[in-house]
């Protein structure tokens, strides 16, 4: 995505990072892990589900497994998508007053609401990280699958770190450039949809 672009990007294709050099790099190296384990993981719950509603009216009895995965992969889902949404600036904005501000006022809002929601993921992280000490020490294991429950929250740590780099960057793409952003590629603004019903 071009610097002056000011549309909204078509973000099925591959993932072009706005920054420069090294940071640039980290940030498509895990805008394509994200797009992996997204893409995996609702392949994976469609391909479970399925099977366990064919085994459920073919046999007569669904995967004892089923639920178990499917749990599994709304975490990894849930917790992969948060850095995804970041990344491509579709968290919710509650942007009336944000909206009433001069440009320069709203690149310095966005650089504190980067920092600061990048602080509170870190925060997070760090608090998940405990949960998932805590679990690991109780030795609980799923019954279906049979091996650790801790496994399952894995990605929780993972997704908050992921999603704090992500606001991180976005802070540092505001301090380098000229234009305000959301996220490292895609530019404040709004697109003229409108539609005719």
């Amino acid at each position: 995505m071009s610097e002056n672009s000011p549309d909204l990007e078509d973000d099925t294709g591959t993932y072009e990072s706005g920054l420069p050099g090294f940071l640039g790099t980290i940030d498509e190296i895990i805008a394509k892990a994200e797009a992996i384990m997204l893409a995996v993981g609702v392949i994976l719950m469609a391909v479970n589900t399925c099977t366990n509603v064919i085994a459920r009216f073919v046999f007569g009895e669904g995967l004892f497994f089923s639920g178990e995965i499917n749990r599994i992969l709304i975490i990894l889902i849930t917790f992969a998508g948060i850095g995804y949404a970041a990344r491509h600036g579709r968290h919710i904005r509650m942007s009336a007053i944000y909206d009433a501000i001069p440009v320069k006022g709203r690149k310095v809002l966005m650089i504190f609401i980067a920092l600061f929601t990048s602080v509170v993921m870190f925060f997070l992280c760090y608090h998940s990280y405990g949960y998932i000490e805590t679990l690991y020490s109780r030795g609980r294991i799923l019954p279906a699958l049979g091996f650790e429950i801790w496994w399952v929250y894995i990605w929780a740590p993972v997704g908050f770190a992921i999603t704090g780099i992500q606001y991180l960057l976005t802070a540092i793409k505001n301090f380098t450039s000229k234009d305000v952003y959301l996220s490292t590629g895609v530019i404040d603004g709004y697109a003229d949809s409108e539609s005719e019903v």
